[in-house]
């Protein structure tokens, strides 16, 4: 009879106890907060955070809306640059005369002309046929520079009123404007003097003589 007792194996009781620990230390691992070098450690790794598309969109649309506009900047001040050529050209039709006053005399010489087609004296010719005929050229110029007059002014006074801009109006829209300007009192001055005969009078009949 065999008395040698025998021996009993621990062997899986000692892999059930590191089974345990190994699951306590996994429960542990995820149970601990997240630190800050934890998040750091991460995107060492290569994992990075979620990018928000929307804020990038939002991030390129205020870079294009800081961006100028090349066909804004190209138009801006067409048409201030426009109105100060048209100032200025009226400026000179009004000094050297339209042929709107030329037909507008015409006709009142020949308005004149019927009128005293029936016998008149010469005053009353010279009046109606010559004088008529120059007043109303006189008052045509005198629109055509009245015109010039305002219109470079609106140019001139525009900035002031209109909506604010970041730059200031272009150096030769200003000289051209105030060049219609100056061409317009001119015309006008010149327009007053010729309407009310102060430059050159209407010539005078002489008195007729009489025969001894």
């Amino acid at each position: 009879m065999n008395t040698t007792p025998s021996k009993t194996s621990t062997a899986p009781a000692v892999d059930d106890d590191r089974e345990e620990k190994t699951a306590a230390d996994a429960g542990a691992e995820q149970d601990a907060p997240v630190t800050a070098d934890d998040r750091d450690g991460a995107a060492d790794d290569g994992t990075a955070e979620a990018v928000d598309p929307v804020a990038d969109d939002e991030s390129a649309l205020d870079d294009e809306d800081l961006e100028p506009d090349a066909f804004a900047e190209a138009s801006r001040g067409v048409g201030a640059g426009a109105a100060a050529v048209v100032a200025a050209g009226l400026g000179i039709v009004s000094l050297t005369g339209a042929w709107t006053g030329r037909v507008a005399a015409e006709r009142e010489t020949l308005i004149g002309q019927i009128s005293t087609s029936g016998g008149g004296s010469a005053a009353q010719q010279i009046s109606e046929i010559y004088g008529d005929a120059w007043h109303t050229t006189a008052l045509v110029n005198g629109l055509f520079a009245l015109l010039a007059l305002l219109v470079g002014l609106f140019v001139l006074v525009r900035p002031a009123f209109g909506a604010p801009s970041d730059r200031p109006q272009p150096g030769w829209i200003r000289a051209v404007a105030l060049a219609g300007v100056a061409l317009g009192v001119l015309g006008v001055l010149i327009s007053v003097g010729m309407y009310f005969d102060l430059f050159v009078a209407l010539p005078s009949a002489g008195a007729p003589t009489s025969g001894g």
